[in-house]
């Protein structure tokens, strides 16, 4: 079992590779395969909508995006890190989970995903939420800790002293280890859901 983890920082070693490494050592307890890609300090363009990855199977724009693609397609499970600007997640995160969700289009359902927020101060429940409708759109599980995936921390290192973010950060890890071999055991014994053809509407008559 592996799990793919997405730093939205810019900073490789700041307060959400704290974070993050937290969750890493409790993977690496529990005996899943971690990689760390880092997104945040690459420069990422948003989608353009020109559906060219529907008949190149591929995002048009060959970056970080499409390097990350098949990886996320063999994990068992998505961990995605992000500084607060604005209340809201690093826009070159969201560019990038935009094209890579979009991009790809194998079946996500039954990967788990897992969403953090580092701030300072404000706006983590925000970006927190944001970050967990990429999974929820994908058919993807969200793993929970024991309070909204968090961390605070201004300057760098600040994270370390956050006694209860780092708490979360390992019950998070925990519960998402614990997730994906129960998924993984239900898998073997009955198989994936069966998924009804998609009925597509909107409000436009």
């Amino acid at each position: 079992m592996r799990i793919l983890i997405l730093n939205g920082s810019p900073k490789k070693d700041g307060n959400t590779a704290i974070a993050l490494h937290e969750m890493e050592k409790v993977f690496a307890e529990e005996g899943i395969e971690t990689e760390i890609v880092q997104v945040g300090s690459k420069p990422i363009r948003g989608c353009i909508a020109c559906g060219q990855c529907f008949e190149k199977g591929r995002c048009v724009f060959d970056d970080l995006v499409n390097q990350t693609a098949e990886k996320f397609k063999e994990c068992d499970g998505l961990v995605v890190g992000s500084p607060v600007y604005y209340a809201s997640a690093n826009a070159t995160l969201v560019a990038f989970l935009t094209r890579l969700f979009y991009s790809t289009h194998f079946d996500k359902t039954m990967k788990v995903g897992a969403a953090v927020a580092v701030a300072r101060r404000g706006g983590l429940s925000s970006t927190f939420d944001e970050l967990n409708k990429f999974f929820t759109i994908s058919g993807m599980p969200v793993a929970s800790g024991q309070y909204w995936n968090s961390i605070h921390g201004a300057a760098p290192g600040e994270a370390l002293k956050d006694a209860e973010g780092l708490q979360i950060m390992r019950t998070l890890a925990k519960n998402m280890s614990f997730l994906i071999k129960s998924i993984q055991l239900g898998k073997e014994e009955y198989g994936l859901p069966e998924k009804e053809s998609p009925a597509r509407t909107n409000f436009v008559r």
